[in-house]
This record gives C-alpha cells, sequence and structure tokens, in this order.
C-alpha cells in the first residue's frame, strides 16, 4: 500500500470495511456542525444599490465604494440608526460595498434579523448619497464656481457688440461691407458655440446627484453558511478527515508484504504459501473484552488495507499447497521428527494455517504449535524438537517485530527453518458428498506424487 498509488478502489474499499467507522464519524461531524451553529447565531443579508449618473472611470467607482464604507458614513449611519452598543466600528464588519456595471454602487448590510438588515443597508446608502453630495460642495471653490457665469456674460455682452457693429456697418453692396458683416456673423456663431460647450464640459453637473435605486429588498433566508450547511459540512469534513486519515496510516505503514522482506527478516528461507478460506474464526467471535466488543461494533477489527481475497479452487487444490510445504520439510530436515510451529499472536489466518499443516504432516515430522507476542515474543526452550517453522500472514508485521520473533528461537536454541506464508482466499460452495468423496482419491496421489518428486 505505501507504494502503491491512491485509486478510486482504494476509497471503496476504506468505505466498504469502515462503513460502520465512517457512519459514526459523519454523525459526530453533523454534531458537530449543529453546535457550531448554535454558537453563531443566523445572519442576514441584503443590498441597496446607488445610481452614479454621468460618465465614470472605473477607479473613479472604486473610490466611491470606499467613501460608503468609509467612518465618517458608517459612524452617521450608527448614529441615525441608534441601536443599542452598535457604533461605526461595529458596522465596519456588517457593511460591504462593491461597483458593479452601469455606473451602480452595491451596498450590502448584514444583521442579526431581516428587518435590522434590511434598515441597515438603506440608511448607509442614504448617509453615502448625502455626504458624497456634501464631498463636491464642500470641494466647489466659489471663485472657480463664479468664472463659468461671467464668461457666459461676456460672451453675451459680446455677441450684442457684434450685432450692433453689423447693424451700423455700410449698408451698402460693397465688397467691403459684405466681408464685413460675414466675419461679424461667423464670430457670433463661434462664440455661441463655445458657450453651448462651455456648458457640456461643466466638472459637476451630473455628478452630484447620486440616486438610491428603490429600498433594499428585505431578505427571506439566512446568509451563508446556514445551519444546513454547516451541518452538511461538518459531516462531510470528517468523512473526508477519516479517509485521508486512512490513507496516510497505510503510506506510513511498515508492515513487510513481499516475501523476499519477510524472509530477510526471520534470517530463513521460504518454503511456500498456503491458502486459508476467509471466515470469522470461533476465537475471534468469543473474544469478550470491552475494547474487542467496541472494534467489532465499529467494524474496525478487520484490517481494510488487506486486498480483497482471490477466489480459490476446491479444497483438495488447498491441501496440495500444504502437502508439498510438508514434502519440502522432509526433503530439507530428512531426520527431524519433531518441529515448533511458531504463529504470531493475533495472526488469525497464520493460526488456521498453522492446524492445517499439523492435520496434513501426520505426525511426520510432528508438529507442535506455540503462539508468540510480538510485542513481547518468547518462545519455548528447545527439548527434542530439530527447529523452527515460523507460519505467518503477509501485511501484519514490521520488519521489527520478525526481526524479535527470529531472536527469541534464537535465545531458546532453535533455528528457524523455514517460512511458511498463509494467505486468505475465498471459497466456492462445498461440491456434494459423492462428489467429495470422488476427488478424494484423486487428490492424495497428486500428494503422493508431489511428495516423491519433491525428494
Amino acid at each position: 500500500m505505501s507504494d502503491d498509488t491512491i485509486r478510486l478502489v482504494t476509497i471503496g474499499r476504506i468505505i466498504r470495511r469502515r462503513r460502520r467507522f465512517l457512519t459514526l464519524l459523519v454523525l459526530v461531524g453533523a454534531l458537530v456542525g449543529y453546535g457550531t451553529s448554535l454558537v453563531f447565531p443566523p445572519r442576514y443579508t441584503t443590498s441597496a444599490s446607488v445610481l452614479l449618473p454621468g460618465a465614470w472611470e472605473e477607479r473613479e467607482l472604486l473610490t466611491q465604494a470606499e467613501i460608503a464604507t468609509s467612518s465618517v458614513v458608517l459612524d452617521r449611519a450608527a448614529a441615525t440608526l441608534g441601536w443599542s452598543g452598535v457604533g461605526g466600528r461595529e458596522l465596519r464588519d456588517q457593511v460591504s460595498a462593491t461597483s458593479a456595471d452601469g455606473n451602480i454602487i452595491k451596498i450590502s448590510g448584514t444583521a442579526g434579523t431581516p428587518e435590522r438588515a434590511q434598515r441597515l443597508s438603506d440608511q448607509v446608502a442614504q448617509q453615502f448619497v448625502t455626504f458624497a453630495a456634501r464631498i463636491v460642495g464642500d470641494n466647489t471653490d466659489p471663485d472657480t464656481a463664479e468664472q463659468p457665469e461671467a464668461l457666459r456674460q461676456l460672451v453675451v455682452q459680446t455677441s450684442r457688440r457684434i450685432t450692433e457693429l453689423a447693424d451700423a456697418a455700410d449698408p451698402g453692396q460693397t465688397v467691403e461691407s459684405v466681408q464685413t458683416r460675414t466675419e461679424l456673423a461667423k464670430l457670433r456663431t463661434a462664440l455661441q458655440k463655445a458657450v453651448d460647450k462651455l456648458d457640456e464640459v461643466d466638472p459637476t453637473a451630473g455628478k452630484t446627484n447620486l440616486v438610491v435605486m428603490g429600498p433594499a429588498a428585505r431578505p427571506t433566508g439566512e446568509a451563508p453558511p446556514t445551519r444546513t450547511q454547516l451541518i452538511v459540512g461538518g459531516a462531510v469534513l470528517f468523512f473526508l478527515l477519516a479517509v485521508i486519515g486512512h490513507l496516510t496510516a497505510a503510506r506510513m505503514s511498515r508492515r513487510l508484504r513481499t516475501e523476499p522482506d519477510i524472509a530477510a527478516a526471520l534470517g530463513s528461507t521460504l518454503l511456500g504459501t498456503v491458502d486459508v478460506p476467509a471466515e470469522r474464526t470461533a476465537q475471534r467471535l468469543e473474544d469478550g473484552g470491552p475494547r474487542a466488543r467496541i472494534r467489532r461494533l465499529l467494524g474496525v477489527d478487520v484490517r481494510w488495507d488487506l486486498p480483497i481475497p482471490q477466489a480459490s479452487g476446491d479444497e483438495a487444490g488447498r491441501q496440495i499447497r500444504y502437502r508439498r510445504v510438508c514434502a519440502r520439510l522432509r526433503e530439507q530436515l530428512p531426520d527431524a521428527r519433531r518441529l515448533l510451529v511458531v504463529v504470531p499472536e493475533g495472526d488469525e489466518i497464520a493460526h488456521r494455517a498453522a492446524g492445517q499443516l499439523v492435520t496434513e504432516a501426520r505426525s511426520d515430522p510432528s508438529l507442535r504449535v506455540v503462539g508468540v507476542s510480538v510485542s513481547q515474543p518468547l518462545v519455548p526452550d528447545r527439548d527434542d524438537e530439530s527447529g523452527a517453522l515460523v507460519v505467518l500472514s503477509a501485511g501484519s508485521w514490521t520488519a521489527g517485530e520478525l526481526a524479535g520473533i527470529a531472536e527469541a528461537c534464537t535465545d531458546a536454541r532453535h533455528e528457524v527453518v523455514g517460512i511458511v506464508l498463509a494467505g486468505a482466499v475465498r471459497t466456492r460452495a462445498t461440491p456434494p458428498a459423492t462428489d467429495a468423496r470422488r476427488t478424494a482419491t484423486p487428490a492424495l496421489a497428486v500428494g503422493d506424487d508431489t511428495r516423491g518428486a519433491s525428494r
């Protein structure tokens, strides 16, 4: 698992084998989200829009949005609202302003009730319009404001004088008189156009009339995150943390899975692999400790990171594997009459494989099974055994734990003569009794031939 790519099948395996535990965590996450919703009361948000007539650049709109949330505007809004314990500083976290398309400043207010949110947005918008208009009025220089009007009066007087000069000019039809009157008419037209352009380019025209586009709508729902969102978010968060925790633990796991690594940790050779039907053992079901019952209740008593057991052949095929292991033992230790079978405690698959191995050995050699604790390994002292045979399942123990078992065997003067790996498989339906009798004899024959070939 530590070297594998995380695939969807891995996530599916976690969900399938830890569904009860994950369901409990999801419920806990939902309760945490519900508790969070009680700590943070519901909030309501609504918006009021202010229209800025005329031509505005983007940077000018951003400036107006900053003005709408300035301390001056918020202080005035807080004073007008008169809410107890709520000043401009508190409103800063409840009011926001953004510029939108069409020269619109959108002012949003958030409060504990829909009515307060509506009043807050309307009042801030009104104070913003008033303050913006006052800024434009205060920034207008009186001398500068009088200059355009004086210029208009001068243009009117000049136009009137031009008319008088045109009327007083020689009414004759000479070339000079006609040219004089024409030039005076052009001059009067040019002055009138200048007055019109002066009116159009007035910097204060059209920019002081900010308009509130109606009252803010009363909100009908809570502002996010709502109580439902907090409950769902807590459930999803706990589920994701549980899955990530499982994946991280599997990535950091140092349990040995390959045959060469296991053989190197125990300092011996692999004699073969055997198959064990995947099923719950009576020992595990009878374990009545409180921790064991809780683990069974949560569904964490079964390893999730082990691969799904593959389909196995019939019982005769599985017996062949055990007989081959026994044949290799006889070939490697022809004079051995008794061996100690060492099985790590807690390895149920290995315990069942050891029992089946004892049955298939038929006292040739005689096998005695002992369970050894991996935390404090202790092996019985050597009596008349010719060595120790270690039976275990792959992916269950670390290199340090297996090295401890090997050292315990050495301390008890047992030489580790071989290793047998046991793996869980899915069994097929049991054939009828008549078919079993028919296949029993060929299975024994195959085992005998194999034994002879191994020798």
